[in-house]
């Protein structure tokens, strides 16, 4: 035979930091562009690989430039794909927001 336990739930356990932050609501994440970023990021590589081989620098520095500007490209693409899943969802919470679809 069951038997339902109908005693009342225990009360929810207190944190340490309720104190400080107390029923606040929590901030709503930042989600910027990544776009610019892997751009930047490959730039720059770009950039100091230009320099480096102006200046004359060892072989392995120029080696780690071009390795920074390859690995950028595939995370620029996958940004590129995570800023298109970005915009479609804001759209879907915020209708003022509209979806143009590039090719």
């Amino acid at each position: 035979m069951l038997v339902a336990d109908l005693s009342p739930a225990p009360p929810p356990r207190q944190h340490g930091l309720d104190a400080v932050t107390g029923t606040k609501p929590r901030p709503t994440p930042l989600d910027p562009p990544m776009v610019p970023f892997a751009l930047a990021g490959i730039a720059a590589f770009a950039v100091a690989g230009v320099v480096l081989l102006l200046a004359d620098a060892p072989d392995s520095w120029l080696w780690t430039c071009l390795a920074g500007v390859l690995w950028g490209i595939p995370g620029l693409l996958t940004m590129l794909r995570h800023d298109a899943n970005r915009r479609r969802r804001r759209a879907l919470s915020h209708p003022e927001f509209t979806v143009t679809e590039t090719a």
